[in-house]
């Protein structure tokens, strides 16, 4: 690290504030304007966002954490979610396309050694990193099938890659890859920082949900990627709070989502010509009934925001913490971050799929044509909130209300051991 360069610690307690919001925001708001704009024609089209992304990454919204002395704009952890949100508004597609990018930065941001400067300085530069963890099959849980191996051929010490992974949400767009994998080596298992732009790469936007159609979530292939040993990453020191910051970009999505709903049936409203007989004034945007129903929507946007700020101010503790020497006041913010995360999406899923569900109760039939494409609000909520099942979050967190436990930090997904059974 060059003497001239700020300490990770020293970035830490910049961060603490961040920027002026206002200021920081206007630099992106065209860019989301545009982007809200072509939203629903893009879904409607499957037309995935590259040029938006392209955009946003030109104007530096890649490396808004990252600090100042770098290339960025040094915003806090509620300053980015608050951006994600906004962006989140104009079209939820695009800040969970960039979940994974977001999370390496923050792992980079608490990293140490020289590659920390490597990669804040790509960042800068508007590179983007996608995410590649999860297996494809009847993989068990706690198995990794997507392996790296040591590369004879190369006489650099570099690494190869090979395995499929699912939900591979953002890394059609990437030009790195954050790929969990084993080392066949020594059994470790790692994060493999892929070069997206390799002939071993291989991306299919295959993923077929009704909502979120235009993550380019899906398929990623390796097939002998190569990969720097400098970019093979213990696991073991990924930032702490990742699960948490991953749970609170699909929070933002839901927040972003009402907003949304908020802005589509106010328009839809105002422009309404046509009134019932039986309701209570000559303008649709006049019946108080309507606006009651537009007022309840705007009122869980407001609440959805204030919850997605609860959250990511915890997640601010524990990137806080990071950097302390108190071990244990880091653990315990850590917790914090898991457990209110948790809370929030469990209140969120409530309120975003109820709010854009709601949105049809002020429009009548014709607020479901298909010209209109109201409901990919509501598509867009359902399917956000339904990763990561917060019923088991809501007992996560009753079972730390009721008897302290600890929650868990790090979960994965797989074929349980009935399984086995099956398949005898």
């Amino acid at each position: 690290m060059s003497s001239s360069s700020p300490s990770p610690t020293a970035a830490a307690a910049a961060a603490a504030a961040g920027p002026d919001y206002e200021t920081l925001a206007n630099r992106f708001r065209p860019i989301f304007a545009k982007i809200a704009e072509g939203a629903s024609r893009r879904e409607q089209d499957h037309q995935l966002p590259f040029a938006e992304i392209r955009e946003l990454a030109s104007a530096g919204f890649g490396a808004v954490r990252v600090p100042v002395a770098h290339g960025g704009a040094g915003a806090s952890l509620p300053q980015l979610f608050r951006l994600l949100t906004e962006l989140a508004a104009a079209d939820t597609n695009i800040p969970q396309a960039l979940r994974g990018h977001f999370a390496f930065v923050e792992d980079r941001l608490v990293s140490s050694g020289a590659q920390r400067e490597v990669w804040l300085e790509r960042f800068a530069r508007g590179e983007i990193a996608g995410n590649s963890w999860t297996e494809v099959g009847t993989v068990k849980i706690g198995d990794v099938i997507t392996k790296v191996s040591p590369d004879p051929a190369s006489g650099e010490g570099n690494f190869l890659v090979n395995g499929t992974k699912y939900y591979s949400t953002g890394s059609i767009f990437a030009d790195w890859i954050d790929t969990f994998a084993q080392r066949t080596d020594d059994g470790t298992k790692v994060i493999a920082v892929v070069n997206a732009h390799q002939p071993g790469v291989v991306h299919s936007d295959d993923w077929d949900g009704f909502g979120q159609r235009t993550t380019g979530s899906g398929t990623s292939t390796f097939t002998d990627a190569v990969v720097e040993s400098e970019n093979v990453i213990d696991f073991g020191t990924r930032f702490k709070y990742q699960t948490a910051f991953y749970q609170a970009v699909l929070l933002a999505v839901l927040a972003g989502s009402i907003h949304g709903a908020e802005r589509d049936i106010a328009d839809e409203v105002r422009r309404r010509t046509r009134i019932f007989s039986h309701g209570n004034a000559d303008s649709f945007a006049a019946d108080p009934q309507i606006l009651q129903v537009v007022g309840q929507v705007s009122a869980r946007a407001y609440a959805a925001e204030a919850v997605v700020e609860r959250a990511a101010q915890a997640l601010q503790g524990a990137y806080e913490a990071a950097f302390g020497d108190d071990l244990v006041e880091e653990e315990h913010r850590n917790d914090l971050a898991e457990l209110e995360t948790a809370q929030a999406q469990v209140i969120l899923t409530e309120l975003a799929t109820r709010a854009t569900s709601d949105i049809f109760d002020a429009l009548g039939a014709s607020g479901t044509s298909t010209g209109k494409n109201l409901d990919r609000h509501w598509r867009n909520a359902r399917t956000a909130a339904s990763h990561n099942p917060w019923v088991f979050k809501a007992r996560i967190v009753g079972d730390w209300v009721v008897n302290g436990a600890t929650p868990p930090r790090v979960w994965s997904i797989g074929a349980g051991p009935k399984a086995d059974l099956a398949a005898k």
